[in-house]
């Protein structure tokens, strides 16, 4: 178990854990000179003989270190709030137990102390403060004990009851991964660097490797200790050690609110959405793109709200939020964090991370507010997921889901209705009846298309991705076509996609313009007219006849060689036929021989070889060409 305290400055916060425990606290010279806690203070200490040992955080009470009080606060079991019997409840009282419970932190007991200043009388007034202070929030009802941490009066009680509280303290999960905020880095005399810091999620072993910080530096971990005991494993819900080393790693580049996380989970960002709470002792609107500094574990960012459903919040309300970081945060999916105003001199109110990867655009939009109300209702993974599909036309990315959450993918039991597609990119997740439905609107868009153009053959790809206007990346609709194709329900030709049934139908017009072309390029042989000249032979304009060839390249009744030159398809089989004949001579294509074989020049010779390139009958390698018997058209070619 990890016990805090919290409470005002002066209160005796020190002083009780040194009757607790028996070990001294404020060790830094500093604190001793002022009297006061300044930083967090570490102890450990059994309960009671044979017990396991219980880590005690110490944080300081002045106003100035709130920032240094938040980041010992997270992670522990069970806080201890302590109110001085002479001075009763004080500002940072109220603001420790603000703090408290936006971190919802379990338990809470309530400690009186230094009551061996105070008479009865006094002591049952500042009582009835604590309960009245308590009544409406999660700790309403909490014990309180009386004592005196200079006579020992009412340790042992207190000692006890936080002995019946270890018993009650549930075991954390281990699932998924390590994730340690780091609160303190030191260099130990023949060992190296040392980092120190509550585990919040997963476990760790000696011989782990880690990343370390924003940056994800690599690291090892040479050793550990668990709740101040060497061990070989660590695992959440307790204080860990870690000796870690990395290459060039030097103590000065480890910091508080730096993560120690593995590989997978290491993704910081910097828009984050969460459910705030404004505090209801807030005197103050709040406003949207309002300044704040958030805390986060150990972490302390500055940021600007974004609040995703109005303008305003007041004192006690709650709104979906967007959080603008001006530095990476490292969160998981329902993480607690605190935010204070712009000069972290007050307490604004807090929030559960509900999304670590926002989006930046369509934040407000209520299918973006559809999802949020997902993930701030559902309990765990998979109850969010069938409900996160609904209002995920895209699919969504298991990578991000094992991030978002920290689980790994071998541990989800996805339900029977969820379709795992492989794409270029990775596996994306969809509902089955959306993939069938997403199947359907390419195929109806598909059938509008040839009803609308019944001239052309079909799109390409990417033509067919805009016309369908379908929230599909590009390698998700890549997927969705590759399986259509594979299924015989679209067919392609070349780039053009179309139906199986589906024919390219000429006008009237197109027809008789093509019959009256067609003699013209087959007695052009080798060498047929250009757009140009058919245009004006014909006296129609060079652009319909341009057109029309294009068509008629898509059908495959005519090669496009170069821009404005047309070949019929009889003509390239036989020019491809004198090319193989020449292969029986020699495998490298002579430029000089081929032109002599067509009796064209030598530019126009090479334009056709390019152009048997791009179909696969040829082959060039650097200065030379060579024919390629195993392609399509040389086959064609040597069927009888």
């Amino acid at each position: 178990m990890i016990v805090g305290t919290a409470g005002h400055i002066d209160h005796g916060k020190t002083a009780l854990l040194q009757a607790l425990t028996g070990q001294a606290g404020d060790t830094r010279q500093e604190e001793r000179a002022r009297g006061m806690t300044i930083d967090l203070g570490y102890r450990y200490a059994a309960l009671a003989e044979g017990a396991p040992l219980t880590g005690f955080i110490d944080v300081p009470g002045h106003e100035r270190f709130i920032h240094n009080m938040l980041a010992g606060a997270h992670g522990i079991d069970l806080v201890l709030l302590v109110v001085a019997a002479d001075d009763g409840v004080m500002p940072q009282t109220r603001e420790h137990l603000a703090i408290i419970e936006l971190l919802g932190i379990p338990q809470a007991l309530v400690v009186i102390s230094k009551c061996d200043r105070v008479e009865p009388a006094r002591l049952a007034e500042v009582q009835a403060q604590v309960t009245e202070l308590l009544a409406p929030g999660p700790y309403a009802g909490a014990a309180q004990y009386s004592l005196s941490s200079v006579s020992g009066e009412g340790v042992d009680a207190l000692r006890q009851a936080l002995l019946a509280a270890e018993k009650q303290v549930g075991q954390r999960h281990v699932g998924g991964g390590f994730r340690l905020a780091v609160d303190r880095a030191f260099a130990v005399s023949g060992a190296g660097i040392v980092v120190t810091g509550t585990a919040l999620a997963g476990q760790v072993s000696a011989g782990d490797t880690l990343l370390l910080g924003k940056a994800g530096k690599p690291v090892r971990v040479r050793g550990l200790h668990a709740q101040n005991q060497a061990a070989l494993v660590a695992q959440a819900g307790q204080r860990v050690a870690l000796n870690i080393s990395g290459e060039r790693l030097a103590v000065e580049q480890v910091h508080r609110g730096d993560w120690l996380l593995p590989a997978w989970l290491h993704a910081p960002s910097q828009r984050v959405d969460i459910e705030l709470s404004l505090l209801a002792g807030e005197t103050r609107t709040f406003e949207h793109f309002s300044a704040v500094h958030v805390h986060l574990g150990t972490q302390d960012v500055t940021a600007r709200v974004a609040l995703l459903e109005g303008e305003q919040l007041q004192a006690g309300q709650r709104m979906f939020a967007q959080l603008l970081l001006n530095a990476p945060l490292q969160a998981v999916h329902g993480d607690r964090l605190v935010l204070r105003d712009q000069r972290a001199q007050r307490t604004l109110g807090g929030g559960r991370v509900l999304d670590p990867f926002a989006p930046s655009r369509q934040r407000r939009a209520e299918a973006r507010l559809r999802q949020l109300q997902v993930l701030r209702d559902a309990d765990g993974l998979e109850q969010a997921l069938p409900a996160l599909l609904e209002t995920a036309p895209g699919g969504l990315d298991p990578q991000r889901l094992e991030r978002q959450f920290n689980r790994l993918r071998d541990t989800w039991q996805l339900p029977g209705d969820v379709q795992v597609v492989a794409t270029r990119q990775g596996p994306l997740l969809f509902a089955r009846a959306q993939w069938q439905a997403l199947r359907q609107q390419v195929l109806g868009k598909l059938a509008q298309f040839h009803e609308q153009e019944p001239d052309q053959l079909g799109p390409d790809r990417d033509r067919l991705r805009r016309y369908c206007a379908l929230a599909l990346e590009r390698p998700a609709f890549v997927s969705l076509l590759d399986e259509l194709l594979g299924e015989g329900a679209i067919s392609s030709s070349g780039p053009w996609l179309h139906l199986p049934d589906h024919k390219v139908q000429l006008s009237e017009a197109d027809r008789a313009l093509w019959e009256r072309l067609l003699p013209r390029l087959l007695a052009g042989a080798f060498d047929p007219p250009w757009v140009r000249t058919l245009a004006s032979d014909e006296a129609v304009g060079e652009a319909d006849v341009r057109l029309l060839l294009r068509k008629l390249a898509r059908l495959g009744l005519v090669h496009q060689v170069v821009r404005d030159l047309f070949y019929p398809e009889v003509t390239i089989t036989r020019m491809a036929g004198l090319l193989l004949q020449q292969a029986a001579v020699s495998p490298i294509v002579q430029v000089a021989a081929f032109r002599d074989c067509l009796g064209i020049g030598r530019k126009r010779s090479v334009q056709i070889l390019e152009y048997f390139d791009r179909l696969g009958l040829t082959r060039r390698v650097g200065d030379q060409r060579h024919i390629r018997i195993d392609s399509a058209l040389a086959q064609q070619q040597a069927r009888p």
